[in-house]
Formats: structure tokens, sequence, C-alpha cells
């Protein structure tokens, strides 16, 4: 089932500097953000072997997940030093995207359209 990851931040009078490099469990070897989202809901897949870590780097947004027992948990990202680890069994979507948003994804493999599964 997915978890959440608090990642290292450096905090002082000139601001904050959040590190996320060494606080997952893959190599990163993609990265992507989505943004302007509409009152759309986004996703509703899984993946056959893409690991992901999604942060809220600017707003928020809700991430539902659905694992391979049907147990269901809501995740709500509003705070860019927490991230969410998205396993490749984990069905998942989005939806409530505050206006600004932006949500980050690394990813553990490069795009490739046979890896997702549309099935719910």
């Amino acid at each position: 089932m997915a978890k959440e990851l608090s990642f290292i931040t450096h905090i002082d009078e000139r601001g904050s500097l959040t590190v996320i490099e060494k606080s997952i469990p893959f190599k990163i070897k993609r990265v992507f953000y989505i943004y302007d989202v509409d009152n759309s809901k986004r996703g509703f897949h899984k993946h056959k072997k893409t690991i992901q870590v999604v942060v809220c780097i600017s707003g928020s947004c809700d991430i539902f997940v659905e694992n391979k027992n049907k147990e269901k948990e809501k995740f709500t990202l509003n705070d860019p030093k927490i991230g969410l680890l998205l396993n490749p069994e984990d069905f998942h979507w989005m939806e409530n995207f505050s206006p600004n948003s932006v949500l980050l994804v690394l990813a553990s493999e490069i795009f490739d359209e046979n890896d997702y599964l549309y099935v719910k």
C-alpha cells in the first residue's frame, strides 16, 4: 500500500530547501509534473513495473489509492516536505486540485504505454 515519505528540509531566515533524492527507494528515470488542472480527476491506473513518488510542491490535491486487496485510502498532499510512495500495484487517482497546484511525479521507469493498467 502507498505510504507517506518525509523529506529532509533545511529552513532558515532565507527560506526552505527540501532534499528528495536520498529519501526515495529507487533511481529516478522520469520526472514530470501536473498543473493547471480544472475540476477533472486524473490517473485511474496502476503499473506493472513503475514505482512513483508524488509531491504536491504547490497547493494541494487528494490522492486516492486502492491496493490489490481492495483496501482504499485517501492521502491529502499539501506540504512539499511530504511525498507519497506509490507501488506498481497501487491503483490510484488524483482529484481536488487547488488553484495553482503543482504535483511533481518522480518515477522509477521511463514512459512505457504497456506498463499502464487501467482496470478497476
